[in-house]
């Protein structure tokens, strides 16, 4: 009965689609007039490709965002060493600009269309991957359905659950489990994460630590340099992944610390390029200097703040610090990941608001590896601390290096267990190289 009212359910859902889809052209467009859709691929999002299918074995991975487009990238890293091709979609277009970047023409990028039936067969009758590979939770109910009618394996990477979302689906367990019993496996995070998959009907949960953990980000060695020499000894520390309000805040810590330090930069790093210009209008009206990354720009001695405009950069500008305040944590909700300023060699400050990475904060926390602030006054007081206290920063560092550290090796058991998935596709692309399988 129970898995009678799923199917219902797919259905209404399905249905609704039908419904709503002769809004999705006007629903694009608005979303273009926000800066959050591409014109030019507003046929991706219904499916439609722009490029050809290659020849031979075919690797469906998706991420939603930047960060985990970013915590993907060592394993797409490994994967294109097989010589399989890989098809990454994206839905945003901070992302879809740094898969561009990053791997040029190595890979084929999309948008993900949207969840609608015919989108999706559309875009599975042009792709036919051999493997899907998801990341984080990107829960979809038509693409896992159509994957799972098509016999295609669909595994779910890097998996968390939180006990908030944990706690909606479990009002309705039966939806819940006709969805994630339609996973080969799930590679989840954390055990955490893993039981609660698991009380969902999942044919086959592992654990294999947090990706993010195994990322070292770019540092692009030559813009590093004129950067260093611009800011020379100047005090500094930066504001990372900020969210609206949070950047205010980071400026009305700059005036703070720079009774003590007058010399003082403050890098602001936004989590979205699509607020840049009213962040700008903001420093102009409260009368601050900027620079910005996009144009090149760099600090001079008069210079309040670097403004880090740019996609792909988050490296080079948490290599400028030795003080990272990480955010969506104070006038936001759910905190960004301190994994990559531990791992690059910053010392972590954050608000309290850190629900998505609580247990990662927790590791940290408990090392002496973090701060949580409550407000932006004491935010300054912990900056004045530690750039009056070298050694302490540099103990804090550390710790944070080797918490992160510790953390690290989820990209090999990943791999691990990926590899029974992996292993026949190595196999067709061999084959397909040398002349002996058409990819048909």
């Amino acid at each position: 009965m129970k898995n009678i009212r799923a199917r219902l359910i797919f259905s209404v859902y399905r249905g609704l689609g039908v419904f709503l889809y002769p809004l999705v052209p006007p629903y694009l467009s608005w979303r273009a007039v926000r800066a959050k859709e591409e014109k030019k691929c507003f046929r991706e999002r219904i499916g439609k490709p722009s490029k050809p299918r290659p020849e031979g074995p075919l690797i469906w991975f998706h991420a939603s965002s930047v960060g985990e487009t970013i915590a993907l990238m060592p394993l797409i890293e490994r994967i294109l060493l097989l010589d399989i091709k890989i098809l990454l979609t994206t839905g945003t277009i901070a992302s879809a600009q740094l898969v561009r970047e990053r791997f040029k023409t190595r890979l084929i990028h999309q948008y993900v269309p949207l969840d609608f039936a015919s989108a999706v067969r559309r875009f599975l009758d042009h792709w036919k991957p051999d493997l899907v590979l998801v990341c984080e939770s990107e829960i979809w109910p038509m693409r896992i359905n159509e994957l799972a009618q098509r016999r295609i394996p669909q595994i779910l990477l890097n998996a968390r659950f939180s006990e908030r979302s944990y706690n909606s689906w479990k009002r309705y367990t039966f939806l819940a489990r006709e969805i994630f019993s339609k996973f080969s496996v799930v590679i989840c995070q954390s055990s955490a994460d893993a039981e609660r998959y698991k009380k969902f009907d999942v044919p086959r949960v592992m654990v294999s630590g947090n990706l993010k953990a195994d990322v070292v980000l770019p540092g692009h060695s030559c813009e590093l340099g004129r950067y260093r020499d611009a800011i020379g000894s100047r005090p500094n520390w930066a504001a990372i992944s900020t969210h609206e309000g949070e950047e205010l805040m980071a400026a009305r810590v700059h005036t703070i610390l720079r009774k003590r330090y007058p010399d003082l930069l403050t890098i602001i790093v936004p989590r979205h390029l699509k607020r840049v210009d009213a962040i700008i209008q903001m420093l102009k009206d409260n009368n601050y200097s900027f620079s910005r990354k996009s144009l090149d720009e760099l600090p001079n001695a008069r210079t309040d703040i670097l403004l880090g405009d740019t996609i792909g950069d988050m490296g080079l500008y948490l290599r400028l610090t030795e003080i990272a305040f990480v955010g969506k944590s104070l006038m936001a909700k759910g905190g960004h990941n301190p994994l990559e300023p531990a791992m690059i060699g910053a010392v972590i400050l954050s608000g309290p608001n850190i629900e998505n990475f609580r247990k990662i904060y927790q590791e940290f926390m408990k090392n002496k590896a973090a701060r949580l602030v409550d407000d932006s006054s004491m935010l300054a007081g912990y900056i004045h601390h530690l750039l009056d206290r070298p050694d302490l920063r540099q103990k804090m560092i550390e710790s944070a290096h080797q918490t992160a550290f510790r953390m690290s090796g989820a990209l090999k058991r990943t791999f691990e267990i990926l590899n029974p998935f992996l292993q026949p596709l190595t196999l067709s692309a061999q084959l397909n190289r040398a002349g002996g399988w058409d990819g048909k």
